[in-house]
């Protein structure tokens, strides 16, 4: 591999869209263009217009698109494009920085595969037993999704083969350089084969990027998305704070603007659970995500929020990425970042999908030299709020509409949403729009309900049976 520094092009940047266009007008195959079509992909977003040309001509690319700019669909066409179904080895490898992340990749990609003959797609993740993975292997995948420690796991015990890769993705790539992981990165690579397409994409472009670039691409053509088309949705508003009123005003915010789902953004790990702590004492519903969590105690907290059984999620930058949160109706900055890019990542959060959103942001005097960066970045003048005119408006706490409950049993107990949904609705006799999100992780079931059926659904499915069998069934913790 070149050790000379990659040469940079620019070409999306000079090249403004004018007007969308359709994936028809690349060279995909009809069978692939139909389920587009199918799955509502009818206009190509800003980062897959610019991308997915020279990816489907097999160039190395550096794109720099923020989560839910439709980078997924990007590389995922790309490299269905170059597989061979009929040939069963591992000819596409996304390394992503979290589990989560992995999991909506592979299904976006399972999605968008089914228009091809029987693409098998295998997820590598901690949290979940060697052996399974390997059977999983050993029965033939042609696409591996994975976090870089575990897929290092795999190829060290020499379960994973990665002789047929043709394209490698580098999903987030940004944080999984925060999380540390360049050198498994760069010990994965290096098990590759010198002649495969490189797809990296990232939110920011950090000095990492550059130096994987450096090692491990050819020739790579750099990609910016245009900035966010959805800033006009996104209503931003300022408060000055001291360090004694931070917290109190978060609490003052979501009594004023009572937001049904917050994602509150923290700094540090200290700071997440202090502002959980102090708004749990509220009685707002709140958890908190950062790295250090288990991964079982992440997919509960990451259920409950995404159901709408939680109001608010105080997360730090590196823990929620990847997340994809759908009616996102507001995101307070407590703390304000010093990197004016991470701060467009956050408030892109809501505002999504023709939908307004509330970016709401504290900041100290010793915080303004930070905010006087985004200002340049944005090229958008602050809006400065006075918090007097934070008032509670609506009558009593701030509940969620939704409670969660979890059943005891999961994937490895062949348990599906479907399995839970009929207990609910054809033997509890509950209807459809009573019933939320389903989400089934490996040893337990999520399940979200309208808060005013919650405790006669939880003693009517302990009282029942979900897939012929009892089930144990309690509230989550927080509801």
């Amino acid at each position: 591999m070149t050790k000379a520094p990659p040469k940079f092009t620019t070409e999306a940047d000079d090249k403004p869209m004018s007007g969308k266009l359709g994936f028809d007008s690349l060279a995909l195959n009809p069978a692939t263009l139909a389920n587009l079509e199918q799955l509502g992909y009818l206009e190509m977003t800003p980062i897959q217009a610019a991308s997915l040309p020279a990816a489907l001509l097999g160039k190395d690319l550096i794109a720099q698109a923020e989560t839910g700019s439709g980078k997924t669909a990007a590389f995922a066409l790309a490299l269905l494009d170059h597989l061979n179904p009929r040939r069963f080895a591992v000819q596409a490898l996304v390394l992503c920085p979290t589990r989560e992340l992995a999991d909506q990749v592979s299904i976006e990609i399972r999605r968008l595969a089914r228009a091809s003959d029987n693409v098998k797609v295998v997820t590598l993740c901690g949290g979940v037993a060697l052996r399974g993975q390997r059977a999983s292997l050993e029965h033939g995948a042609h696409i591996v999704v994975g976090t870089p420690g575990r897929v290092m796991d795999h190829l060290t015990r020499g379960y994973l083969a990665l002789d047929a890769l043709a394209t490698l993705v580098l999903d987030e790539a940004d944080r999984m350089l925060d999380m540390g992981f360049f050198d498994d990165i760069a010990t994965v690579v290096k098990k590759c084969p010198v002649t495969r397409q490189t797809l990296l994409f990232s939110a920011t472009y950090p000095e990492g990027i550059e130096k994987l670039a450096r090692q491990f691409m050819r020739e790579p053509q750099q990609i910016k998305a245009a900035a966010q088309q959805t800033q006009s949705l996104i209503e931003q508003r300022f408060y000055e704070v001291t360090r004694a009123n931070r917290l109190e005003t978060v609490a003052l915010l979501l009594n004023h603007f009572r937001p049904v789902s917050t994602l509150a953004f923290c700094n540090t790990k200290l700071q997440c659970k202090a502002l959980v702590t102090y708004l749990q004492a509220q009685g707002f519903s709140a958890l908190a995500l950062y790295g250090e969590l288990e991964q079982r105690e992440r997919d509960q907290v990451l259920a409950q929020f995404s159901n709408r059984s939680c109001s608010v999620l105080v997360a730090t930058d590196v823990a929620s990425r990847g997340l994809d949160i759908t009616q996102l109706e507001a995101v307070i900055n407590v703390d304000i970042t010093p990197d004016p890019e991470v701060h467009v990542h956050r408030i892109g959060r809501t505002g999504r999908a023709g939908e307004s959103g509330l970016a709401l942001s504290l900041a100290s005097m010793n915080e303004m030299g930070s905010v006087g960066k985004i200002e340049l970045y944005q090229q958008y003048q602050s809006v400065w709020h006075p918090l007097d005119e934070l008032t509670p408006t609506g009558q009593g706490p701030l509940l969620p509409p939704m409670v969660t409950l979890q059943i005891l049993g999961g994937r490895k107990e062949k348990i599906r949403p479907g399995d839970v949904l009929g207990a609910l609705t054809a033997d509890g006799g509950y209807s459809r729009e009573q019933i939320g999100k389903i989400v089934v992780t490996e040893f337990t079931t999520f399940v979200a309900v309208q808060r005013a059926i919650a405790l006669a659904a939880m003693q009517k499915l302990n009282a029942g049976k979900v897939k012929g069998k009892s089930v144990k069934v309690r509230l989550s913790p927080t509801s």
